[in-house]
């Protein structure tokens, strides 16, 4: 089924969406049923970041099954698989055409501003008034450099999980990678079979066995609840949205990806890169620690597990209840090694923020962090998703569009109904 490429002056809608990525598409389809004019604006193409932005071989950490968006489904011949960048790209590709997406291709937004009853979306390609706005960029726009990074010698070269595509980039010596959460493990692990020496800098992560009593872990997070988990009721709603990714690969044998299985591969892991002087990395001596918090966190979650399978009589459907290896740690892991004559280029694998450089309104507080009240954003008519843990826990996941979108689009057509027609102010009145 083709796209509906747009490529009309630009003019004015009801709503804008900017992103044409899983979340803006869902936001999109959503529009239409109600029949609400809206565009939908891309910067490239559909799936831009996912065909831009992403190493080769990653892989989705859920499986296929998973895939859905709103009326739109996995099709394919193997549901239990993981999704390939191009399977990926296909997948919403295929649900921007299911959906007859507005789609205006080719056009940067470079700033949106409050106008009269609304707002006005500067692009590359002239401007669009509209009632509101739905920031679709998603939240892993611009990675997360720590400050020590600026110690770094000129003669390491250093590049992030978003410029990284393949080991063939690297320079040929020893790599460090800074980062255990499902990227840095899995870039680690790519690239020691590349034949260097890899060293992975640990801080805070979340082990999670790929493979639990015979069923795929996101099977157990999905249906003991889990995953539809909401952000109101944690204690601390922040620290659920800055936790990072669980220690999971996509892989066809399904392997579980953990601290030991790299460290059975030869790859030393030490702990939190904590600062960089003359020339030398340096690490945090709490590496034990952080591995048996992760560890006691991850059994934590099977007895969860365990229990909703006994409370809802399915223990019987499923293999034996098990519990993993600690994760082992050397007697004496090192606490430091020298940049540029031992190690020659350091990966950063610690994680993205959202790009919101566009926005001019005064919805950020003091930090450069978006105030929103799960999606809505802290102005009239602005709207943000395809954050983690935006409205639930499953709201970074492709499947997590379909709730978030439904709740949040009830929010913004009540808004367009009580602001409907009102006069304009300005602009000669452009409704």
């Amino acid at each position: 089924m083709s796209i509906r490429m747009q490529q009309r002056p630009a003019g004015i809608v009801d709503v804008v969406v900017i992103g044409a990525g899983h979340s803006g598409l869902a936001m999109s389809r959503a529009l239409s049923q109600r029949s609400i004019e809206h565009v939908v604006i891309e910067r490239g193409e559909v799936a831009n970041s996912w065909r831009t932005e992403r190493w080769d071989s990653l892989r989705l950490l859920t499986p296929n099954w998973m895939s859905r968006l709103p009326g739109f489904e996995y099709q394919g011949y193997d549901p239990d698989g993981y999704m390939t960048v191009d399977e990926v790209v296909d997948f919403v590709t295929g649900y921007a055409g299911y959906v007859a997406a507005p789609i205006i291709s080719g056009t940067e937004v470079t700033r949106v501003t409050p106008a009269a009853d609304g707002y006005r979306v500067s692009t590359t390609r002239g401007d669009w008034l509209c009632r509101a706005v739905v920031a679709a960029t998603g939240a892993f726009n611009v990675p997360v450099i720590p400050p020590v990074a600026d110690g770094v010698p000129t003669s390491v070269s250093q590049l992030t999980a978003r410029e990284y595509r393949n080991p063939a980039q690297l320079d040929d010596g020893a790599v460090l990678v800074v980062g255990a959460s499902a990227t840095g493990l899995q870039l680690a692990q790519e690239i020691q079979h590349s034949g260097r020496q890899v060293m992975l800098a640990v801080g805070e992560h979340v082990r999670m066995p790929r493979v639990y009593r015979g069923r795929d872990v996101q099977w157990w997070m999905l249906n003991s609840g889990i995953l539809d988990q909401r952000i109101e009721e944690l204690d601390d709603p922040q620290r659920g949205r800055r936790l990072p990714s669980p220690q999971l690969a996509g892989t066809p044998g399904r392997a579980t990806l953990d601290l030991n299985a790299l460290q059975a591969q030869g790859i030393e892991t030490v702990g939190r890169l904590a600062g960089i002087r003359d020339g030398k990395a340096l690490f945090s001596g709490s590496l034990r620690n952080v591995c048996s918090l992760a560890d006691l966190k991850m059994n934590r979650l099977l007895d969860a597990f365990d229990e909703w399978a006994e409370c809802n009589g399915i223990a019987t459907d499923v293999e034996t209840a098990e519990r993993f290896p600690a994760t082992e740690i050397g007697a004496s892991p090192r606490l430091g090694c020298d940049l540029g004559s031992e190690i020659k280029t350091i990966v950063w694998a610690t994680g993205f923020r959202p790009d919101y450089s566009w926005l001019d309104v005064p919805v950020f507080d003091r930090k450069g962090h978006l105030r929103h009240d799960r999606g809505v954003v802290d102005a009239p008519g602005l709207y943000v998703l395809g954050l983690p843990f935006l409205r639930r826990r499953k709201s970074s996941f492709i499947h997590g569009a379909e709730d978030d979108v439904r709740e949040l689009s009830s929010d913004l057509f009540d808004y367009l109904d009580r602001t409907a027609r009102r006069p304009a102010a300005a602009i000669g009145g452009w409704w």
